[in-house]
């Protein structure tokens, strides 16, 4: 279930919703615990069992560190602490990483390891990465253990976040499952965050998205410069308009629940530099990554070659939660390159610079960075680079590459605007000024955002969210 999707707008949110309001304060964990199982069972009925899994073992996990914390028995607080973690991965692992393991087995020994491909649990890279928040900070006694099974079954299932972030740690919720504000102002403001997002998802990304389809079905031979630019150009803003719109709708719904999610993007094609770029792209992968690999390890506060270390160990690790394959283990040690450069000696150089320069930098080496990410093999990568630049493609400029550019240069244009903040802060600066005719402007919008995501929506396919698959 999408929330992009007829069933989930006009079935499913609001019978949860009505269910919700009407049961007393006291049930409301229940209510949003059962409805999220039910929309996680919607698309993966097998798989709720493994969540339950992981729930119940972390529930009773938590409850044990917590109480070899307070005895202070350091030794068994140890190995329960690392048993708790190595078992999360584990379950991690086997289900997302044992086919590319036997895999690449396979291809270096003289015999071959038969094994059947598993499906990947939807969801199962951002769930258990909180349950390993929890664990970890109830380690650390940064949060009090949650005694109460319900409210830590609706923290690890609460479907607004469960299938593709953002990333909530248990203390940025730990308050809030006992005590939250539900007020029609929030309830509001969920609305106008929701539609933003389904916007953004319905209106842009579905459709740049298939511009890029349609580009990279091109045989390498027949994709000239310009058609390859387009198409990775057109690919950096689908995902950002897929996955930025599904955060978006994800912060309304939970601000329907009367929850407060961290914003998981802070419009990143406007960066000065990769630094900045990772600093507004997926917040709360880079927040999560920051406060549990990364200082753990010695953060900055250690010799130079350790600090090399530590951050390209959190980008390996960055690269290989994105997927099993080769190519985003490159991609992640890419950027971790990028980002040791500007730290050791480019960022003085680029400070100097204009800033549209800056941006300009910054926007291509993230488009090299999506080639990687999108491309199927590392082969595939270097050949669709090699096409960007000239080899082994049809030229420089052809009839393909003028008719996709032509065709799609108004929504081009559209999502470079919407790219960057100029066009909010002006309809902001708008809809809050005095008078009726703002407010009514500002409800004509989102009425027509809907509308037309409805009429796109009636007549389009399946459309998940890229990020399904992480």
């Amino acid at each position: 279930m999408i929330f992009s999707s007829i069933f989930f707008l006009f079935v499913f949110l609001p019978i949860t919703l009505f269910l919700y309001y009407i049961v007393p304060w006291k049930l409301k964990n229940f209510m949003l615990l059962l409805c999220s199982l039910i929309f996680y069972a919607w698309g993966e009925p097998v798989y709720v069992f493994l969540m339950l899994f992981s729930i119940i073992f972390n529930y009773l996990s938590g409850i044990e560190i917590d109480g070899y914390r307070e005895n202070e028995n350091t030794k068994m607080l140890r190995y329960s602490f690392w048993f708790t973690v190595v078992v999360n991965l584990a379950i991690l692992g086997f289900f997302k990483y044992y086919g590319f393991l036997i895999n690449n087995l396979n291809t270096i020994l003289p015999f071959e390891i038969p094994y059947k491909e598993l499906s990947l649990p939807i969801g199962i890279s951002f769930y258990t990465f909180q349950t390993l928040s929890y664990i970890i900070d109830v380690y650390k006694g940064v949060v009090p253990v949650q005694k109460n099974f319900v409210s830590f079954g609706a923290y690890v299932t609460m479907f607004p976040q469960l299938i593709a972030g953002p990333i909530v740690r248990y203390t940025d919720v730990d308050a809030q499952l006992s005590k939250r504000t539900h007020s029609l102002y929030k309830f509001g403001q969920g609305v106008s965050w929701f539609l933003r997002g389904l916007g953004k998802k319905v209106l842009l990304a579905n459709n740049i998205g298939m511009t890029y389809d349609a580009i990279a079905a091109i045989l390498p031979a027949e994709r000239s410069v310009l058609t390859a630019w387009i198409g990775c150009v057109a690919y950096a803003m689908q995902i950002y308009f897929d996955f930025g719109g599904y955060s978006d709708m994800a912060i309304g719904l939970g601000k329907m629940f009367g929850f407060e999610f961290i914003k998981n993007f802070d419009y990143p094609y406007i960066s000065k530099s990769v630094t900045e770029f990772w600093r507004r792209w997926h917040i709360s992968l880079g927040t999560w990554f920051r406060e549990y690999v990364y200082i753990p390890l010695g953060g900055n506060r250690v010799s130079k070659a350790k600090h090399i270390r530590n951050i390209l160990v959190v980008w390996m690790l960055t690269g290989f939660w994105h997927g099993a394959a080769w190519n985003f283990m490159l991609w992640g040690l890419y950027y971790g390159l990028l980002l040791l450069a500007e730290k050791l000696f480019l960022a003085p150089k680029l400070e100097r610079l204009p800033q549209k320069v800056q941006q300009a930098y910054c926007f291509i080496l993230v488009l090299f960075g999506w080639v990687l990410f999108f491309s199927p093999t590392l082969k595939d990568a270097f050949v669709y680079i090699g096409n960007m630049f000239g080899i082994g493609g049809s030229g420089f400029i052809d009839s393909t590459g003028l008719y996709y550019l032509t065709s799609n240069l108004i929504l081009l244009v559209i999502c470079a605007l919407c790219s960057t903040p100029w066009l909010w802060k002006k309809f902001r600066r708008f809809t809050l000024q005095k008078g009726k005719y703002p407010s009514v402007a500002a409800a004509v919008v989102y009425t027509a955002i809907f509308i037309l995501s409805i009429a796109y929506l009636v007549n389009a396919t399946y459309n998940p969210f890229l990020y399904f698959r992480f």
